[in-house]
């Protein structure tokens, strides 16, 4: 191994050992096997953060089997093949079609009167119409242009939010640690769970198929949440995706992948029938995944203690953006958003030298911060098997972007070279929008292999109920 790459499996030995002692998980994580691989070059270790993701929902899954009395599974992470993963919008490649692109031609950074910058997360309808509403400008580049011109970053950040927006003005580094937000988040653990009362189950984990028989009610968007869920899918759990009618992801083709081995189905949980029938579900489910805005299921009557009198001693991993104290806590925000807030972009600006501000080579808050919601879900299971209690696991971007650590100069021979086109699964795939060849999954556990069942469901085009029986005694 290289000296590059020893410095690099150490980093990423460091970021998994502080992530698996945030999920209170056993001494184990220090056994993954490491395989070095390209990087993303940049100031930032981008590549490192992803794989010590992996490293940890890895070791979730290989304590989980040894809490059933399986062998204990070695536990690999491929380097190059995290990179590849983190390297695309969906981890496939399509075959004999192009995959059109996620972003909206509005979704930019915009010079400021003050010489800075605001950052627009625009994908969705209503996000592009509630900044031309507090702009007052038509939904077109140029005359989003034209408006901030005339703003201050931080006034037309706030006018965005209030309107129902999502944007994020640009600042340093050092300008998050001082401002109330960033010392409010920075005092945040990087994972935060409380007990969710008795949880009695006669359920065990399959040691080839470790969450078979898991039902998994998902309520998450693009990109972390289903990520996360995605990655339990693919140990064998039943997930059920829950939408309003006629929702989808502004992924282009991706959504298919991110729809990976799920079902989906559409409710409507502002009316009484859609929350009755989502309570019923609720009922029967081992695990609730859910990233809505602090609050939001509050306001459709949903709140903490209406989900626990549906289902005592759930498992209910949730995740934000900005954190869960401070006066950013209910605010919408994305991967690009929190890079913005941070300082990661004016950063990378000023690392290369450019004219405006550069976004990291991948969305690893989104995706690192996926597979973390897989592995608290999973520590969720173990806990009940070794406790028999339910539990309530708490993560943020905000959070994650903490392990997002400098990295040392990457030579061309450790450097990724984009557009990747493998390692590949050698099957040729279905999704709903065309065949692909899916990208191999970075993380081996010996003897449970991750792999999906089925494609995914179309949008809303599944029944709202579960097809496997409880796992628990009533």
């Amino acid at each position: 191994m290289s000296a590059t790459g020893r410095v690099v499996e150490q980093s990423i030995r460091e970021i998994a050992g502080e992530q698996w002692a945030a999920l209170g998980g056993s001494a184990i994580a220090a056994d993954a096997v490491i395989t070095a691989g390209p990087l993303f070059a940049g100031p930032f270790g981008v590549s490192q953060l992803g794989a010590a993701s992996f490293v940890t929902v890895g070791n979730a899954v290989a304590e989980l089997l040894a809490a059933a009395g399986h062998p204990t599974p070695v536990v690999s992470v491929d380097v190059g093949v995290t990179t590849a993963v983190l390297s695309k919008p969906a981890p496939s490649i399509p075959d004999g079609w192009d995959r059109p692109t996620p972003w909206s031609d509005v979704s930019l950074d915009y010079p400021t009167a003050d010489g800075r910058w605001v950052r627009l997360q625009a994908n969705y309808p209503h996000l592009r119409k509630a900044v031309s509403t507090a702009l007052g400008a038509e939904e077109t580049p140029e005359a989003f242009a034209a408006a901030f011109a005339k703003l201050d970053a931080d006034v037309a950040e706030q006018m965005i939010v209030d309107a129902g927006g999502a944007a994020a003005a640009s600042r340093t580094m050092e300008e998050w640690r001082k401002l109330p937000q960033g010392i409010a988040v920075a005092s945040e653990p990087l994972v935060d769970v409380v007990e969710a009362g008795p949880s009695v189950s006669d359920w065990r984990p399959r040691a080839d198929r470790p969450l078979s028989g898991i039902k998994v009610l998902d309520i998450t968007r693009v990109l972390a949440g289903p990520t996360g869920t995605r990655f339990l899918a693919g140990l064998g759990a039943e997930v059920l995706r829950i939408d309003p009618a006629g929702y989808a992801e502004p992924q282009g083709g991706s959504g298919g992948d991110l729809m990976l081995g799920k079902r989906c189905a559409n409710l409507e949980l502002d009316t009484p029938e859609g929350k009755a029938r989502f309570l019923e579900l609720l009922a029967d489910a081992d695990i609730f995944v859910h990233g809505l805005r602090a609050g939001a299921l509050d306001g459709l009557g949903l709140g903490a203690e209406v989900r626990a009198a549906a289902r005592p001693g759930l498992i209910e991993v949730t995740l934000n953006a900005y954190g869960w104290s401070g006066q950013w806590a209910e605010r919408r925000g994305f991967d690009t958003l929190v890079q913005t807030s941070a300082g990661y972009s004016t950063a990378r600006m000023a690392h290369e030298g450019a004219s405006s501000p550069k976004l990291l080579a991948a969305q690893v808050l989104d995706i690192g911060t996926g597979y973390l919601i897989a592995a608290a879900a999973i520590r969720g299971l173990t806990r009940r098997l070794n406790e028999g209690i339910g539990s309530t696991w708490r993560l943020a971007l905000a959070r994650s972007i903490r392990h997002l650590l400098p990295q040392e100069t990457v030579s061309s021979d450790d450097e990724v070279v984009l557009p990747v086109t493998g390692p590949l699964d050698p099957l040729l795939h279905w999704t709903p929008a065309g065949p692909v060849h899916r990208l191999q999954v970075p993380v081996s556990i010996d003897g449970a292999p991750v792999y999906w069942e089925y494609p995914g469901d179309p949008y809303g085009s599944a029944t709202p109920m579960w097809v496997t029986e409880p796992t628990f005694g009533r």
